[in-house]
This record gives structure tokens, sequence and C-alpha cells, in this order.
């Protein structure tokens, strides 16, 4: 399942997306030849507001019409091949089901562990808080469609009983995504980037971003006024808004950040060169969040710096440690570390900015001891010096014991169950001790 298509947050992303166009973007040339987030959105998950102007119980038959519509002009605006793929409109009911069995698949029990004590150890998770049910609360109440690559299947999620202007603009956005995947092989290995978190958020703008800005521009020239307001009310949902609330920022914002950063980072390449100039960023994706964030080093072709553990940091811990996880954090998923742990935003993101590459280890011990272990090269010394300030209050200010550490460029960044652990852990990553 590619990154799912989210509800309010993305809306709003589609009303800036429809103002940019407002303000000068070049409209879509039709042409009948030649991808987490505003991003489609669905109706309220636990209410049932009345159908408007655009939203009918419509017959099967017209459903398929309406979606072969759809289809047509997608191909018309995206400019490439149509591609024939199954199509189903499930409840939220049926969504929760598929989102816990999909979950559970592609994600081993041991990973989602040792994800949640890395985001409980850095402070972006309460202790109480369980990553799985967290998640899953999330796009249950979330999500308005997707595309499976899998099974080649378009789902969208209405829960209206109707098709209404948020489920047609959810139905152009997956559309997008099954073109994708016809015409380029960006889906054909997502199961080898498990560990490598950034690399999989920096792929996913690009999809993400094409879809999003295909989808803002159907909907520009095919929604009337009250599918907008479909559009706009999907995102009213007080359950919903409350589940957004007590969801880790973390979390919240990985999802959004195919979708919002993708669409910026896609929009300048559509503009300088149509359609066709994104299609062959699919043959030269970016790398890192870090890309995304600043363009002109992806397109100064900067690559992340390869940053490695030492091959037995789980050994040299001691008997019975082991190694659950490695991972990359990038530039992103720091800078909302930093922001999250009280850091200024505007200090977080310069601190963030300096990144070069990290890599990260969880390391689980006998009775419950546990160490985490980040080590990062930046830029430039001064780049360095800058985070390891930030990363320094962030620690200072976090819920578990930690420590910032730094030789020359490279700062290392160790949190553990108690100060010997601490100790030992900063040991094992090549510092005498953590204090």
């Amino acid at each position: 399942m590619t990154h799912p298509a989210l509800r309010r947050p993305l809306a709003l992303v589609v009303a800036a997306a429809l103002f940019a166009a407002a303000c000068g973007n070049p409209a879509p040339t039709a042409s009948p030849t030649p991808s987490p987030t505003a991003a489609p959105t669905s109706a309220p998950p636990t209410s049932s507001p009345a159908a408007s102007a655009g939203a009918s119980p419509l017959p099967s038959g017209a459903v398929d019409a309406l979606f072969d519509t759809i289809e047509s002009q997608v191909v018309a605006v995206r400019g490439l091949p149509a591609t024939n793929v199954k199509r189903e409109t499930i409840d939220a009911a049926a969504l929760k089901t598929f989102n816990a069995k999909s979950f559970d698949e592609d994600n081993p029990p041991e990973y989602i562990a040792a994800n949640e004590r890395m985001y409980k150890a850095f402070g972006l998770m309460p202790e109480d808080q369980s990553l799985r049910k967290t998640f899953l609360d999330l796009i249950d109440s979330q999500v308005a469609g997707f595309y499976r690559p899998t099974d080649k299947t378009l789902y969208v999620v209405s829960r209206t009983g109707s098709i209404n202007g948020a489920d047609k603009i959810t139905f152009a956005h997956e559309y997008d995504h099954a073109l994708q995947d016809a015409n380029f092989a960006v889906f054909k290995d997502q199961k080898t980037l498990l560990d490598e978190s950034d690399h999989a958020l920096a792929r996913a703008a690009i999809y993400e971003g094409d879809a999003t800005l295909l989808m803002a521009m159907w909907a520009g020239a095919n929604l009337s006024a009250a599918e907008f307001a479909d559009v706009q009310a999907a995102g009213s949902d007080p359950e919903a808004l409350a589940i957004l609330a007590r969801t880790p920022q973390v979390l919240v914002e990985g999802l959004l950040f195919p979708y919002t950063a993708g669409q910026a980072f896609v929009l300048p390449v559509q503009q300088s060169g149509s359609w066709k100039a994104v299609d062959a960023l699919y043959d030269d994706m970016p790398l890192s969040t870090e890309q995304i964030l600043h363009p002109d080093k992806y397109r100064a072709g900067e690559k992340p710096v390869a940053v490695k553990m030492p091959a037995t940091l789980a050994a040299d811990m001691g008997k019975g440690w082991n190694e659950a996880i490695q991972d990359t954090f990038g530039e992103f998923q720091l800078g909302v570390w930093l922001r999250e742990s009280g850091v200024r935003a505007s200090d977080a993101a310069a601190a963030a900015a300096g990144w070069g590459g990290d890599r990260l280890a969880v390391l689980d011990g006998p009775s419950g001891a546990w160490a985490v272990v980040l080590r990062s090269t930046w830029e430039s010394t001064d780049d360095a010096k800058a985070f390891q300030q930030a990363a320094g209050q962030a620690v200072a200010d976090g819920p578990t014991a930690g420590t910032v550490l730094v030789k020359g460029r490279d700062v290392t960044v160790v949190f553990g169950s108690g100060g010997a652990i601490l100790d030992r852990a900063a040991s094992v990553a090549g510092f005498a001790s953590a204090r």
C-alpha cells in the first residue's frame, strides 16, 4: 500500500495548491497521450452529513461510469498512458480491518517494539502509548483511499454511502498512483527500505507530491463549489480531530511530509519542464529528506554520507545484548525531534539543516535494559556544533537519561535505561564516558 491518502490536513494542502494555481501557476495542458499530505480526503468517519449537491447514492453502474470519466480526465492532465485497475469502495469498518491486517503483515512485532522504544527514548512518544494502536487509530480515522501495487487495486473509503467531492478527489489522486505503478518502478522495491526510513520518505515525497499536484489540478478543472465544500467538510469530524491531537507529532508529520514537502518539491519541476520533467524524477530518485527539503542539494547531486555503526556494538554491551533495529533518522525527523523537545522551531530547522548522514541503533539488554545510539556526521564543524547545542538542549529537557558527544564533524546522541547503561553505550560507541 502506498502512503495512504489522509483527510483533514491534506484538505488544507489542496486549498493551498489551488490558491497557488489561481495566483499564476500554468494551467495543465490536456493531452490524450503522454503518486505517506490538500491531499485526498474523505467524509467524517463518525457522522453522516447530508449529501451535498455533488453527492448522490449512485447505482454501481453509474459509479463505474463516473470513475471511468475521472480516469480519462486524470490521463489527460497527467499525460501518462491509461492503465486498467480494479476498484473497490469500502466503508470505515472494512478499512479498519484492512489496516490492521496490512500493518501486521508489513511490520514484524519486534520491529514495532524497537521503533516504539526509539520514539520514547527521544521523548517523541509518551511511555503509556502503544505505537501500533496509536498509528492504527491515526490511519483508521484519516485514510480516505489507497492504491495497492501488489494487487493493482484502488480503494476509496466512502463514509457517507455516496460518492461526493471528497471521494472523487481521492479517486483522482489514487489513480495517479496506478499510472505511476504502470510506468515507473517506484513501488517495486519498497520492502528493501524497511531500515532506511529517511530514504523511503524521500521517495514517497516524489510519488505523493506528483499525485497531490495532479489532484489539485484535476480538482480545479472538475469539481463544483459544492464538491469543494465536501472536501473541506471532510476534515471537521471532532473524533478524527481528537485522534490527531493525541497522536505524537513525529507520526502525524511523518505521514504528512510526502504530501506537503513532496508537492513543494514537484511543483517547480512541473512548472519549468511540464509533466515530462516530473517523469524524469523517477529515473533519478532523491536519496534523503535533505534533498527534498533543499532541492538545490538534489540538483547538485549531494548524496547522504554513509554512517556505519560498530559491527560489535551489541556484543560490546555485554552478555544478553542484541541489536533490535538499525535505521536512518535523517534531517526531517531530526528537525521534528528538536522542535518537539522544546528547541525553537527556527533554531531546530537551522540545526538540522547541516545534516550529512546518520545511523541509529536500538539495543535490547537483559532484564529490560536498553540503549539507543544515533551517530551522525555534519557538513562542517560549525554545523556539528550547532546540532550539538540544539541536541544538548533537547536531551536535557527530555524524559530519559541521555547525552550528546562530539568529535569534529561527528555528533553522537546516546540514550540509556540508566546511568550505567548510558556510560557503557557511549563507550562502545567510541567515547570513554557519557559524563
